[in-house]
């Protein structure tokens, strides 16, 4: 099959966000063939170049979201056309219902997630603002990009009116035209993908209409190409999320909120919110990377009924002879504590003064560079170029408080290494029973686990070859590419047949049954390489 691979701010890009996993299963599932669309977000980002990519990445076609509207943006006069009378009548109307939403979304500071579901007390304001998205995206493929329209005096004004409506949140009344401008461009931004040339809009460049599945690396903009493309082509979509795209624009928003006004955060915090939530409407699966992902996913929209949890899958080779055990590998001597906490902080070396009143003679060997100029106590040693020996020099592996996926912690697994560990995100889903689990920034706690480790060689022992063959059972590459590979036949083989698009007969499941059989035959196009557009 051809799948549609939607990014935002990572993969093809070197420089870009879930670029590892994205080309791991690209390079995993070499039956199938690719086609990238990617959205990247700087200037830099683009000049830091690509990922080497395989040949059954047939092309990659890039747009940015940042900066002005490129000119040439979609192939009806690009991002600069002017729309007719008509067609402003058909822009204001859909854009009016969208603001409306907007305005009508402003969640209190007590509850930043809302209730957009069906049921709850967002849901009008959901089905209004998908309504309004998809009349907008009509209009951009019958009548060119929205990109002029949408920084309109037209669009401003209807802004305007919709802050000042009844039932519009407080924040908003006391929008300003500096306000609006921000919002009206803003907007434009996360909505570009509306304006592209992606859906088939040339005979001899089907795009998204040419593929069987869209798989999105998040519900945030990038999704917005599936979400076309299964409503004009019924194609499948699958979105992927190791770290919740809404939740990271919250805490983005919040550190940067000193440079927004109130109304302009009211406005585009509901503008993602109600996103996400039609993006987890629509999709056919969503699969989150762990629990902490897919409880929000639920709290934001997500069916529950089409939520599949795929961890990420971390490469098992490098550590194999340590975990393994073979001749010449490190091996635990009973007295190295590893810390693989990321940044020190003043409980770590409040735990390492008890233990060590314990048990004299414990070395400290930290995964990292010193970071905040103090001196370290005696003893302690910096490990600035971590390998896998890192880990296994030590007896007992300790982690500090992770937010998201907490990798040093598996991979200190895959060595075969007995962890201690905060009580903090998902931690105890990771560990299952394989290590120890403290209260986070516990100096006590932490060191009372680590002399338990140090006192019970035996023990050590039983959890670090627990740690490793639970890695081995959840977190290797081959079970995330696999879980994906079966995932993208599940979504095809429920797809209605598309006699738009005759499948090529050598490729396994790329004509859905009971599809008519293709009129004629024609040899795979070669590579195709294009670049923005």
């Amino acid at each position: 099959m051809r799948v549609g691979l939607l990014t935002e701010g990572g993969y093809p890009y070197a420089a870009g966000e879930g670029g590892q996993w994205c080309d791991q299963l690209v390079r995993g599932l070499g039956a199938h063939e690719f086609e990238i669309y990617a959205l990247s977000r700087g200037a830099r980002q683009e000049r830091c170049g690509w990922y080497g990519l395989p040949e059954h990445v047939r092309r990659v076609r890039t747009a940015p979201l940042w900066g002005d509207p490129p000119e040439g943006l979609d192939g009806e006069g690009g991002a600069g056309r002017t729309y007719g009378k008509r067609e402003r009548q058909r822009f204001g109307e859909h854009f009016a219902e969208l603001a409306a939403a907007l305005a009508a979304m402003g969640a209190p500071p007590s509850d930043p997630l809302g209730d957009t579901g069906p049921t709850g007390a967002g849901g009008d304001q959901a089905y209004r603002f998908a309504d309004a998205l998809h009349g907008l995206a009509d209009l951009a493929r019958e009548a060119g990009g929205l990109g002029t329209a949408l920084r309109s005096e037209q669009a401003l004004r209807t802004l305007e009116a919709a802050c000042r409506a009844p039932g519009a949140h407080p924040a908003v009344y006391g929008t300003r035209v500096a306000d609006l401008l921000a919002v009206s461009a803003l907007l434009e931004r996360a909505l570009r993908p509306l304006s592209l040339d992606w859906y088939g809009a040339c005979d001899h460049d089907r795009g998204l209409a040419g593929v069987d599945l869209c798989h999105a690396t998040s519900a945030g903009p990038a999704a917005l190409p599936g979400l076309l493309a299964k409503r004009f082509f019924g194609t499948p979509l699958l979105v992927t999320e190791y770290e919740v795209r809404l939740r990271a624009y919250y805490l983005n928003n919040a550190a940067s909120a000193a440079g927004l006004s109130l109304p302009v955060r009211t406005l585009l915090s509901a503008f993602h919110r109600l996103l996400t939530a039609e993006v987890y409407r629509s999709a056919d699966i969503v699969t989150p990377g762990d629990a902490q992902v897919r409880r929000w996913q639920e709290r934001c929209g997500a069916d529950r009924e089409r939520l599949r949890t795929v961890p990420p899958g971390v490469d098992e080779r490098p550590y194999e002879d340590v975990g393994e055990g073979v001749e010449g590998a490190v091996t635990d001597d009973g007295r190295t504590l590893v810390w693989a906490g990321g940044r020190t902080e003043p409980y770590l070396w409040e735990a390492l003064g008890i233990v060590r009143e314990a048990e004299p003679g414990v070395r400290l060997r930290v995964i990292g560079a010193p970071q905040d100029g103090r001196q370290p106590p005696e003893g302690v040693l910096f490990d600035e170029n971590p390998s896998p020996e890192s880990y296994a020099a030590g007896s007992a592996v300790l982690t500090g408080p992770a937010d998201g996926f907490p990798l040093p912690l598996v991979e200190a697994m895959f060595c075969g290494r007995a962890t201690v560990s905060p009580d903090t995100g998902t931690v105890r889903e990771v560990i299952g029973g394989t290590g120890l689990v403290v209260p986070p920034r516990a100096a006590r706690e932490l060191a009372d686990a680590c002399l338990a480790l140090l006192r019970d060689p035996e023990r050590r022992a039983r959890l670090g070859a627990a740690a490793r063959a639970r890695a081995l059972e959840l977190f290797t590459v081959e079970r995330h590419v696999t879980a994906f590979g079966s995932l993208y036949l599940e979504l095809i083989s429920h797809a209605p047949p598309r006699e738009d698009a005759p499948a090529d007969p050598s490729v396994p499941f790329g004509r859905a049954a009971g599809a008519p059989a293709p009129v004629s035959l024609s040899a795979r196009p070669a590579p195709t390489w294009a670049g923005r557009r």
